[in-house]
């Protein structure tokens, strides 16, 4: 009797039986590469803008093969890139299928050849459009004696476009790349020196950063929504983005960063 009293009381106490219904595992983190570029296609939409010699040239082909080849050994699942969904979708197939005629753009030259490279499940476009008012923001700072602290920054960025450019010429694409890419190249300054520009209710700064900020959120949310657990994702985007998109991924629960220079050639 006293045993199936023992019994009963083990059977019955709280807790009894938790072991075999343990919560599952949390699930798998979404791993990110932010690959952050210039633009190949010399486009000339940024304020400063670096000069590409022609990457269809054998030498740059080259290049870059070995380019998407070191970083195919992080096993990206997807590839998200600088432009819209639906030009993605629309070129992408034609790029695996040998018709799209010869692109010198980066999304065909690193985000398509990467993921055909690699095996991915495909190229996602995730870019969004945003205004950039500058304008008004630089001829505040002209009008209000304001201009040298943009004009700081300005220079900065003229200094490191060179240094872009320098490297190019001299040691190639990804030299260039795992320069941009360096943690300590990857800063806001710019923009936070432009909330030093306004006053009062007129804060042309801030409504710079208001643009920028909306549209990098956009892009975030459109990272986030086309991620699952488990998966391996490399974003090939204009460098400019990089500061937001890694803030994106870090600030995020169940994501992490994975740095693009332990997969770049040296």
């Amino acid at each position: 009797m006293r045993r199936l009293i023992a019994v009963l009381a083990l059977c019955l106490a709280p807790g009894a039986g938790l072991a075999a219904a343990a919560p599952p595992p949390p699930p798998a983190p979404v791993e990110v590469m932010i690959v952050g570029v210039f633009h190949m296609s010399n486009p000339g939409h940024d304020m400063h803008n670096i000069a590409v010699d022609d990457v269809l040239a054998p030498k740059r082909q080259a290049e870059i093969v070995a380019i998407t080849d070191a970083l195919a050994r992080f096993k990206p699942t997807k590839v998200a890139v600088e432009w819209p969904r639906a030009l993605v979708a629309e070129r992408y197939p034609k790029y695996l299928a040998g018709t799209l005629p010869p692109s010198h753009n980066e999304v065909v030259q690193l985000g398509f050849r990467l993921a055909k490279t690699a095996g991915s499940q495909g190229v996602w476009g995730i870019d969004a459009d945003g205004d950039f008012p500058y304008p008004p923001l630089k001829a505040y700072a002209d009008a209000h004696g304001m201009a040298a602290a943009l004009d700081a920054q300005d220079a900065e960025v003229v200094r490191m476009v060179a240094d872009e450019q320098r490297l190019l010429a001299g040691k190639g694409i990804s030299a260039a790349l795992r320069h941009l890419n360096e943690p300590a190249q990857v800063n806001n300054a710019f923009y936070r020196a432009a909330l030093r520009v306004g006053g009062g209710d007129v804060q042309p700064g801030a409504d710079l950063l208001t643009a920028w900020y909306h549209r990098n959120f956009l892009i975030c949310a459109n990272l986030l929504q086309l991620a699952q657990p488990g998966d391996r994702i490399v974003i090939v985007y204009g460098s400019g983005h990089n500061f937001l998109l890694r803030q994106c991924v870090t600030e995020t629960p169940g994501f992490r960063l994975v740095e693009p220079n332990g997969y770049l050639p040296k």
